[in-house]
């Protein structure tokens, strides 16, 4: 016996009106679609513009013209508006904003917008940028955390958000009204919403000379994959590697201050630390060293609250460069991180795939207990 399909002509109580062609196109949602290109400098700082037709600043970019492919669009508004030929071929977000949104006008239907990955812009590619005689009256560079001073609520969640996902390395975000649908770590802690502190000072490999104090020591800490632990504080959002400061406990030894705050920040015991330089803080008044060292992290215990700062500390793994992107560096994170992979080789470690920042695992005990 037949089974008989409910949908078919043989159940005419089921059978629908089957629309035309022209209903069905009809019946679609109507939206606007955009594109925006993400460029910062050498300090991570983002390239906005001011624009003449609406108060808060934009990513460049624009409207997508009828049957012009996005990646298109964009090299063709970035030359309009910028002066520069750039290919467009990786997008950090994919945003949905809604109608009715503030700053469109009215009637506004809803848009699609494409953040695409400008990448960072040299000094040179600044110098060749020329702005028309409309529309875009003048650009600047912004500190991520500053975004919301600058753009519409929507526009700066949606910029940060293409930011985390660029450092993540592992494709585009899918947001709605600028908030991810599937948020990652960097998400949730809500990384660069604090203004980071600029660290722009000399780097130098080897040791410290005598005449220079030590006054901070910081550690690139490994794990055995050859990533690297960086802690994100939970009341900020802000970034920093396992260290601080010099204390007289320490008798001297920036390795013995490094081990100590490792433990005292994020609970991690760690092999003998490797030298790998210093930045010399040239400061008018206060000349000092902070020293960079590096060290395989042995076992670890569950966070807790660090009593110097106040804060309880995320822990995240990164590769070497997506750590380097959470701080303001400037030129002076290359060669430090060429230290960072010469220290690693010598440490027997891998190099380090790209994918997303993780947590550090959960603790497992270890039969040793004391601190080092």
């Amino acid at each position: 016996m037949a089974l008989l399909n409910q949908d078919s002509d043989e159940n005419p109580s089921r059978r629908r009106p089957r629309m035309t062609e022209a209903q069905y196109v009809a019946s679609r949602s109507a939206l606007w679609s955009g594109v925006s290109a993400l460029f910062t400098d050498g300090r991570g700082r983002v390239l906005l513009a001011d624009v003449d037709y609406r108060p808060a600043r934009m990513l460049p970019g624009g409207a997508i013209d009828a049957a012009e492919a996005p990646s298109l669009a964009l090299g063709r508004e970035v030359h309009e508006e910028l002066g520069l030929t750039h290919h467009f071929a990786r997008v950090l977000a994919v945003d949905w904003v809604p109608a009715h949104s503030p700053g469109y006008p009215q009637g506004f239907p809803g848009e699609v917008i494409y953040v695409f990955d400008g990448g960072a812009l040299t000094e040179d590619d600044f110098a060749r940028i020329r702005l028309p005689e409309r529309e875009v009256t003048g650009i600047r560079w912004v500190e991520p955390a500053l975004l919301p001073h600058h753009m519409s609520p929507g526009s700066a969640r949606r910029t940060l958000a293409a930011l985390r996902a660029r450092i993540n390395g592992t494709g585009a975000a899918v947001l709605e009204d600028g908030r991810p649908l599937a948020p990652t770590c960097l998400d949730d802690l809500e990384v660069l919403r604090t203004p980071r502190k600029p660290q722009l000072w000399p780097w130098h490999a080897g040791p410290v000379p005598t005449e220079l104090p030590v006054r901070q020591v910081w550690g690139w800490l490994f794990s055995e994959d050859g990533r690297v632990l960086v802690l994100i504080g939970q009341d900020t959002g802000s970034a920093c590697l396992p260290g601080g400061t010099v204390e007289p406990g320490d008798h001297g030894d920036p390795a013995r201050t490094l081990r100590r705050e490792a433990w005292e920040e994020a609970r991690v015991r760690i092999s003998d630390p490797l030298r790998l330089g210093y930045l010399h803080d040239d400061t008018i008044g206060r000349h000092c060293a902070r020293a960079r060292y590096a060290a395989v992290i042995r076992d670890w215990e569950p966070p807790s609250l660090d009593e110097a700062t106040g804060q309880i500390y995320t822990r995240l793994l990164a590769t070497p460069e997506q750590a380097a992107q959470l701080f303001d560096w400037g030129g002076q994170a290359a060669p430090q991180l060429a230290a960072v992979h010469a220290a690693r080789e010598k440490l027997g470690l891998p190099a380090p795939a790209r994918q997303p920042l993780t947590e550090l695992p959960p603790w497992q005990p270890t039969q040793s207990s004391a601190v080092q």
